[in-house]
């Protein structure tokens, strides 16, 4: 698979994920592909086990891509996942092997107030 089939991939992913298609979500993982959540301290092994994992979670999710960047085997996808209207910024590096993901690392980052030390140097977005 090229660079461009590569980026379509987790394109398609998370525009199943936002749609609740547990389905086509999974699609892009090898069957013995792993997915860690560094800061939970947790790593679920096969496709199998990651889409259970997801179908079980009882949030309702939605998915905003923000970018997808990378080349070869290694793309990383930047997005906002709102669990109940709640948004957390996400980071999910994904390493392919035969065209598939053969591991993925989502790192997850809540909101924080801006510090009023910095406020005369910043500009504010979204």
């Amino acid at each position: 698979m090229d660079d461009q089939g590569k980026l379509a991939a987790p394109q398609r992913h998370w525009d199943a994920s936002d749609a609740n298609d547990f389905e086509a979500e999974h699609d892009i993982y090898r069957e013995d592909a792993v997915l860690d959540y560094p800061q939970s301290g947790e790593r679920i092994r096969g496709r199998g086990n990651i889409q259970q994992s997801r179908f079980v979670q009882p949030n309702k999710k939605r998915f905003t891509v923000r970018r997808i960047v990378g080349g070869g085997d290694l793309w990383v996808s930047e997005f906002v996942l709102s669990y109940d209207g709640v948004p957390s910024y996400v980071a999910s590096i994904m390493e392919f092997r035969g065209g598939l993901v053969a591991h993925e690392t989502q790192y997850f980052g809540d909101r924080f107030e801006p510090s009023p030390s910095r406020a005369h140097l910043v500009e504010r977005v979204g």
